[in-house]
């Protein structure tokens, strides 16, 4: 049996980060979070210079790396050339993204945080699939206070960065990101308290026997 993984699909702003990194530190694991940015990056030879400080949050980020990508990595294969380039990019992306996923998963004791590795590991019995959610306003006000954003913008970058993450299941894994039925296990940081949240889901590693 392969080593155990933990995937964490947050909605933006719900501190699903913060429990991960948590649940990795009580139980020793690894975490891999933005990471999966900086690691696709150098795979293809982005100066890291050029990716620091930005998350998935950055406007057409996915975009500016994989045109990198294309030029630095011509092994990268696409599926059709007659794609338009920005699709080409974000195939070749996620090409990459998906190898730093398995890669990781084969490590095993390892918490992977977005980018879609819940629909990537979604066959695999070894993964508990964590989805981390809280109410809209309560994560509007915490993208103001820990993330900076623009108070009068809170809500619709709530909204859109969920939207992006939504879509971006559906288009490549035709699964959708807000459907419980494909996790394990649903936190409500708001209520739970991040704390709270990471101690149940260390809990549930326990109880399978991970630590």
């Amino acid at each position: 049996m392969a080593p155990p993984v933990i995937t964490i699909t947050r909605q933006y702003a719900s501190g699903g980060s913060d429990v991960a990194r948590l649940v990795a530190a009580q139980l020793e694991w690894d975490v891999i979070d933005n990471e999966f940015v900086d690691q696709v990056a150098r795979r293809a030879g982005v100066a890291p210079a050029e990716i620091a400080q930005r998350d998935e949050r950055a406007p057409g980020l996915l975009e500016r790396l994989a045109r990198t990508l294309a030029a630095a990595s011509p092994e990268i294969s696409v599926a059709s050339a007659a794609l338009p380039r920005v699709e080409q990019d974000e195939a070749a992306i996620v090409e990459l993204t998906e190898r730093v996923i398995a890669e990781a998963a084969a490590h095993g004791r390892i918490v992977l945080v977005g980018r879609g590795a819940q629909a990537v590991l979604a066959q695999r019995n070894d993964a508990l699939h964590v989805y981390v959610v809280a109410s809209k306003p309560w994560r509007a006000r915490l993208a103001v206070e820990r993330l900076g954003v623009n108070p009068a913008e809170a809500d619709r970058v709530v909204e859109e960065t969920d939207r992006q993450r939504d879509q971006y299941v559906k288009t490549y894994y035709g699964r959708h990101r807000q459907d419980f039925s494909n996790y394990d296990m649903v936190v409500n940081t708001e209520r739970l308290g991040i704390d709270g949240a990471a101690r149940l889901i260390v809990a549930d590693a326990e109880r399978r026997g991970w630590r």
